[in-house]
């Protein structure tokens, strides 16, 4: 989520052999282990934006969930709709409170069931996020390898 430089080159292009000096018994495995690689890199990248702007990618993920559904959202929605589904939601969801940019509201019916609501200044944090969130990155597909990339991805699943 970092400012990459993006290039069509053949020569800046990665190549996870070289990448993590190793060669790997089949396709599939080498499809694995790149898979698993670029998922790492990513997160890394992701760490490093969000962390000036004080949250994590899953709290930002949270805040994007709120954001989408306009309206209060029960916490175990926002916890099926994570990316990653995360254990600690509610511990992330604490910390996004603290800071004032989400609300919970009890529900009146059943105090078991707590909804969140994003506030003003989470909205104003994503407005913020959305101006500098580059993805050059993926500039170095086109939007047919994007989607074969994207129908890959769900047939593994």
């Amino acid at each position: 989520m970092v400012r990459t430089k993006a290039s069509n080159s053949k020569d800046s292009m990665g190549n996870i052999a070289e990448d993590i000096r190793s060669s790997f018994p089949n396709a599939r495995i080498k499809a694995l282990i790149n898979i698993l690689y670029t998922a790492n890199w990513i997160k890394s990248h992701q760490n490093e934006f969000f962390k000036p702007h004080g949250i994590s990618p899953q709290q930002f993920n949270i805040l994007r969930i709120l954001r989408g559904a306009d309206k209060p959202v029960k916490v175990q929605e926002i916890k099926e709709r994570m990316i990653e589904r995360a254990p600690n939601a509610t511990r992330l969801m604490d910390k996004l409170c603290a800071k004032g940019l989400i609300q919970r509201i009890p529900c009146p019916e059943d105090r078991r069931v707590v909804h969140i609501l994003i506030t003003d200044n989470g909205q104003e944090l994503l407005k913020s996020i959305d101006k500098t969130l580059h993805l050059d990155f993926l500039n170095n597909l086109t939007e047919k390898e994007a989607e074969k990339l994207s129908n890959l991805l769900d047939k593994v699943r």
